[in-house]
């Protein structure tokens, strides 16, 4: 395979979203559009990956970093005008380059690839993915002469009554001989209904001098969905959300009902595990075998061990160990860091804080900016009282510990081992190990008060 270079057109404004937000920047299944096309185009171990920016540029380049490289294309004069702003950086390399835009989320790489297979072993300077629509109306016709030779690609607005009735439509990704793409783009004009400069009028200029043009079609056509508003947005979250839920299950994941189950790229899940109904996993998250997680869980950005259940609760950039309850109604914020064989229960909040293996939080607990050992038992309405208004400070809370309800930890403040905090308690100094903490008022009962 020869060198292969990358063009992602990534520089219109998306009217038709009318949103704030640059289009290729809309999420779908928790990444933004322009970064699943760039993730898939980088399995293809591409040379170099050129994204033109226009509207949004900073944004663009700040989401993406430094998968791609980048020109501006500061006036939007159509899609062969936006190529031609990669010259600089591609126009004298000898190798392959596919073109796909950035609002095309769902082509699969396994779709880039066959593509540029077809288009290097039929030796053609220029081949171009299509597919067949049952309504093609607003895409580009791709004409056929009577040998099936493809001869040209009409625009629907420059078609003609006949040749809008061709159903085998431009997806708007193509490769191309570099070298020959650039030399072929100089003569591109913009004598057309929208004044623009058309990259498929390429196509006919490499026919004219006599070269292959060839045609790859992709045989599954949600693949090609373009996002240009807010309709195709949910489209092509509910195309990839189905993806994602059969790759899943058939890996050995049990989804109660995929209609109702969120699943980001980037998810990592064990066999055996069951998903149930309203979960969502956005992000970075790894969940080990034999867990159930859900109903109703949102987990985004971390790892669940091995045998753990997360029940009707939201956990965010925390590490859960293996053999762990978790929930109902629990919120662990970034940086928890729960052991195996702990408990978190229902109305239990964490934050910054390390509870260690075999320890239980089980009910009505706010846990902030604590370290806790093994073994250590939480009292049902204990909390952590970490921030004086200007700064945080840390509990830390030692093995075998047990601390009664309704205790108040003024931090900064140490817990020893095996010590006991007395229920109703407001802890201000350090306890010792072994020792009993006290401190409330006595109670005093007064006889025939009511009266």
């Amino acid at each position: 395979m020869k060198n292969i270079y990358a063009v992602i057109l990534a520089a219109g404004q998306g009217t038709r979203m009318k949103s704030k937000l640059y289009k290729v920047l809309h999420s779908v299944c928790g990444k933004p559009m322009v970064e699943h096309v760039v993730d898939h185009i980088q399995t293809l171990d591409v040379a170099r990956t050129v994204s033109i920016v226009g509207h949004g540029a900073e944004k663009v380049k700040e989401q993406l970093g430094d998968k791609s490289e980048y020109v501006l294309q500061a006036e939007q004069l159509g899609t062969g005008h936006a190529v031609q702003q990669a010259e600089s950086l591609l126009g004298d390399l000898e190798g392959t380059t596919i073109v796909i835009c950035g609002d095309t989320p769902l082509i699969r790489p396994e779709t880039m690839k066959a593509l540029i297979e077809h288009h290097e072993s039929e030796n053609a300077k220029a081949t171009i993915l299509t597919a067949v629509a049952e309504d093609p109306t607003g895409y580009g016709r791709v004409l056929r002469a009577a040998d099936g030779q493809v001869e040209a690609i009409v625009e629907h607005k420059d078609a003609t009554e006949e040749q809008r009735l061709v159903t085998e439509i431009n997806t708007g990704t193509y490769c191309f001989d570099n070298k020959a793409l650039f030399t072929a783009l100089k003569s591109v004009n913009n004598d057309n209904v929208q004044g623009e400069y058309y990259l498929p009028d390429v196509i006919s200029i490499l026919k004219e001098q006599g070269e292959i043009v060839a045609a790859s079609i992709c045989d599954d056509f949600s693949e090609t969905l373009g996002v240009n508003d807010r309709f195709a947005l949910a489209q092509a979250e509910t195309l990839m959300r189905a993806r994602i839920n059969e790759k899943h299950m058939r890996n050995g994941v049990t989804i109660i009902n995929p209609d109702n189950t969120y699943i980001g790229t980037d998810v990592e899940i064990g066999r055996d595990t069951i998903l149930l109904p309203g979960t969502m996993l956005e992000g970075k998250v790894v969940i080990g075998e034999d867990c159930v997680i859900g109903p109703n869980t949102h987990v985004k950005d971390s790892q669940i061990g091995d045998r753990t259940n997360v029940k009707n609760s939201v956990v965010e950039e925390s590490v859960i160990g293996e053999d762990v309850a978790v929930g109902p109604f629990a919120h662990l914020r970034p940086a928890s860091n729960v052991g195996n064989h702990a408990k978190v229960g229902n109305f239990v909040e964490l934050k910054k804080t390390t509870l260690g293996e075999g320890s239980k939080a089980s009910h009505l607990t706010y846990l902030g900016d604590a370290e806790i050992g093994a073994d250590v038992n939480i009292g049902c309405g204990t909390i952590t009282v970490n921030y004086d208004g200007v700064n945080k400070f840390k509990t830390i809370i030692k093995d075998k510990a047990f601390v009664g309800c309704n205790a108040n930890l003024m931090a900064p403040v140490t817990l020893g081992e095996k010590s006991l905090i007395a229920a109703g308690t407001t802890v201000s100094k350090d306890v010792p190990d072994n020792a009993l903490a006290i401190g409330r008022s006595r109670q005093e009962n007064k006889e025939n008060y009511v009266k």
